[in-house]
């Protein structure tokens, strides 16, 4: 792969074939997934066993081992036009992800019918520990049968964590009548404690600039521990992951108008859930919080193809600008400092310091694996438990060849120069 660093005037260059002499070890169970060909199951990394976990309070941790887990929605496919395989699980270790240590969740197997009819799709959508049993538990959307008359079916459904991951057959998520709005599909959900009282909340799509709430902790049978009327909203697509943006004590997130370019508001939790409304963002694709710098609470970027749009000190928002496109944002923090990087990830997978001042293009890294194909941001977190986030890649070439690659952070140039995990997702069709 490539990194190159703005400002340098010089780029870091390691190819395939420099690899073992100027890349860090390889794990033993990271395959060779560099040339972008499939790795079929009988090349694939050994399958070894999910370790087992006691129960923690680390974001993904679906075995509760303490170490992050890594979701990987897009799975490449024995053959062309065939049906999607399912959810990849990569289980962490104190070493970071293993390649090995995964698990394939699929509608087949873990999916619940409806009417008879097991879901065709089956994507993870948002993972939080709802049951408050110190695992992290996935809701997944599916596509019930539905005739287009009145009020459609709940998609979606929650696969629980246990000591063994993600084990089991999924519940149907129960969202009650009086908390949905409209006809449209109770969606796109996202976690986050909105009304401080140490549990996950839900916030789902309604319609007519409204949310559905849920309130937590959810029951074995995925019922919410209580839920209202919906909350009237800036507008009616939740996005997440949520934050505390205003360091209040009650998780916020950002609410947009439509799919697609739109314009969005931070809507604040507080003691009654999600119903206040906190600064109106700039029409724009995409939108991160972090902390980038300026300030004492958190920020926004808002991606837009002439550039980034800059919030910063939410929710009085300074202006800020970026003079980058930004079709899709991430934020994290890279080098341990405390203060957040943006990933912009539209043709290339770009990488902006967070800085007293702001951000920052004058530090910028580009990451380039080596592989050949489409990348795109499949994770950001510190799986590795380094106290640093690291950047998970994957690289693509049609529905039958991809890798994806695992990039630490570092404390300088804010991800090291070379995977410290590589693998094809192809690995997932042994599972």
């Amino acid at each position: 792969m490539r990194v190159r660093r703005a400002g340098t005037g010089t780029a870091v260059l390691c190819g395939v074939l420099l690899a073992v002499s100027c890349g860090p070890e390889q794990h033993a169970d990271s395959g060779d997934a560099t040339s972008g060909a499939p790795v079929r199951a009988n090349s694939a990394p050994a399958l070894l066993p999910v370790p087992r976990g006691d129960g923690s309070e680390v974001a993904d941790d679906f075995n509760g081992d303490g170490h992050r887990d890594l979701v990987l929605n897009d799975l490449v496919k024995a053959e062309s036009h065939t049906d999607d395989p399912g959810i990849g699980i990569v289980y962490g270790s104190a070493r970071g992800l293993r390649a090995g240590a995964r698990q394939l969740v699929s509608a087949k197997k873990q999916g619940v019918a409806t009417k008879g009819q097991l879901p065709a799709v089956f994507d993870a959508e948002a993972g939080c520990d709802l049951d408050k049993d110190g695992f992290t538990d996935l809701v997944v959307s599916t596509d019930p049968p539905f005739d287009g008359q009145g009020q459609p079916p709940v998609p979606l459904q929650i696969l629980f964590g246990s000591p063994s991951g993600l084990t089991g057959k999924a519940v149907k998520l129960a969202v009650p009548a009086k908390a949905r709005a409209g006809n449209d599909w109770a969606d796109q959900p996202v976690c986050g404690d909105f009304d401080g009282n140490g549990t996950e909340d839900l916030v789902l799509h309604a319609s007519g600039g409204q949310l559905t709430y849920l309130q937590g902790p959810f029951t074995r049978k995925g019922a919410p521990r209580k839920a209202g009327a919906p909350v009237r909203s800036p507008g009616q697509v939740p996005v997440g992951p949520a934050a505390d943006v205003n360091l209040d004590g009650y998780d916020d997130l950002v609410v947009r108008t439509a799919e697609g370019t739109a314009t969005s508001a931070v809507v604040l939790g507080g003691p009654t859930g999600p119903t206040r409304t906190g600064a109106t963002l700039p029409t724009g694709v995409d939108v991160a919080l972090g902390r980038f710098g300026k300030g004492r609470a958190w920020d926004a970027a808002v991606g837009a193809m002439g550039g980034t749009a800059l919030r910063y000190d939410l929710p009085t928002a300074v202006r800020g600008t970026l003079a980058s496109p930004g079709s899709m944002l991430d934020a994290a923090d890279f080098d341990g400092d405390g203060l957040s990087e943006l990933v912009s990830s539209g043709s290339r997978v770009k990488v902006f310091r967070g800085g007293t001042k702001g951000l920052s293009a004058a530090a910028m890294v580009t990451v380039e694996p080596d592989a050949v194909g489409t990348t795109r941001v499949v994770g950001i977190g510190d799986f590795d438990g380094d106290g640093r986030a690291d950047l998970a890649l994957r690289t693509y070439r049609g529905e039958t060849k991809d890798s994806v690659t695992v990039y630490s952070g570092a404390k300088k140039g804010l991800v090291a120069a070379e995977p410290t995990v590589t693998f094809s997702t192809a690995a997932f069709l042994g599972s």
